[in-house]
């Protein structure tokens, strides 16, 4: 999974919608392998305009169809109460980040079925459009048969239903962490009851299938002239195989973990300013003093509201800062559900949190949206290296002989 820095492209209902480098990379040698088979299919000179900017177009639509996929789990998500912190699109797809992992087992089904339902739908409109276009041509144009006699633009519709078939079928692949090994931990998690046990199961698939798409890889790279494919297929195997090992170390640690919840590990005397006072003040006396970026603000009746940030605190002018108040200079736009956690929620939930990485702290809040306490980074991480350190002690004091 892509783990770089990404060029944020635009937002779709506030989620930031990036690429990561290796995205150009991708798009540039779709380009090119599709402008030579449009050219074949066009019968075109080598410097004719038209099969540069289908292949183009279809780039653009392709990966297109891959953010509907992922806005499709997205949007499920955030159906079922989960926040959808980035989306990025990278050299083998796209990958849409939430904010915490699914509490129940029709929730993990429910998200990972959501993408691929996206897919066959794209899918199906290309291939009923296209068909209602040029009938029987239209289908050889889809097997990538570059003698079929159609039309540029349906050339174009053909090639994205036929490769939106083939990302549904390699996606519903019970290959964890793909769509189909999420279904499959779903229906394990539903059968056993428990999460851990169902990610440990469909994290070993994942791993066997790695093992399969390297070992064909390199079969397919030797002894075949499809050597670049069969490097591509060797790579696959590899990442999956990386994020399989992931998901089942993370599993363990869940374990370890145990029941441990935000309240055992957060500082439950936070600092907060209340929200009615002034930048002057929050500067001078929370700012100034402590050395924080970001406070958390609270109203009368201690209850949290957001968390001003020094910037914000910095960008008011001087003779305004007296009579300012802190709690107008919360930001609208800041996902402020991202920003704060139960403290009665499990610690496992914050593993892979944006915002906690983001913020380097959240606030945590009791059943009554109070403040009671704020979780940092450095809390999380001294949590989870004593919950290794237990696991290693316990390993340790095993039986042997």
């Amino acid at each position: 999974m892509p783990t770089r820095s990404t060029f944020t492209l635009f937002r779709v209902r506030g989620i930031p919608i990036g690429v990561d480098w290796t995205w150009f990379a991708v798009l540039f040698l779709i380009i090119l392998v599709l402008s030579s088979f449009y050219r074949d299919l066009l019968d075109a000179r080598q410097d004719a305009f038209e099969p540069y900017a289908l292949a183009v177009v279809t780039a653009l639509l392709f990966f297109g169809s891959i953010l509907l996929h992922e806005l499709g789990h997205a949007w499920v998500a955030r159906r079922n109460g989960i926040g959808t912190a980035n989306i990025t699109l990278w050299m083998f797809g796209g990958v849409a980040a939430l904010e915490r992992d699914s509490k129940n087992a029709g929730e993990e089904f429910r998200i990972a079925a959501a993408g691929p339902a996206v897919t066959l739908l794209v899918a199906i409109v290309c291939l009923a459009l296209g068909s209602a276009l040029e009938g029987g041509g239209f289908f050889d144009v889809a097997t990538v048969n570059s003698s079929a006699e159609v039309s540029g633009p349906v050339a174009v519709i053909a090639w994205l239903g036929n490769i939106n078939l083939l990302i549904l079928g390699f996606n519903l692949l019970p290959a964890f962490p793909l769509d189909g090994g999420r279904i499959a931990r779903a229906a394990a998690w539903r059968l056993t009851g428990d999460r851990e046990r169902a990610t440990t199961f469909a994290a070993r698939m994942g791993l066997g299938f790695s093992f399969v798409f390297i070992a064909g890889g390199i079969l397919l790279a030797l002894t075949t002239s499809f050597f670049i494919t069969g490097v591509w297929l060797a790579v696959i195997g590899w990442m999956l195989g990386q994020s399989a090992r992931g998901a089942a170390v993370r599993s363990e640690l869940n374990q370890r973990i145990g029941d441990v919840s935000v309240a055992d590990v957060m500082d439950s005397e936070p600092v907060s300013i209340p929200d009615d006072t002034s930048v002057e003040i929050a500067l001078d006396e929370y700012f100034l003093r402590y050395q924080w970026p970001w406070f958390p603000v609270v109203d009368a009746g201690s209850r949290y509201l957001g968390v001003v940030k020094r910037g914000a605190a910095d960008s008011v002018p001087e003779l305004s800062r007296p009579t300012r108040r802190v709690s107008e200079l919360l930001d609208e736009d800041e996902d402020r559900d991202g920003q704060r956690v139960r403290d009665d929620a499990p610690l496992e939930s914050l593993l892979g949190n944006s915002e906690l990485r983001r913020l380097g702290a959240l606030a945590a809040i009791d059943a009554d949206g109070r403040l009671s306490g704020v979780i940092t980074l450095e809390q999380v991480g001294h949590a989870l290296r004593d919950a290794v350190g237990n696991g290693r002690e316990a390993a340790d004091g095993g039986y042997t002989g």
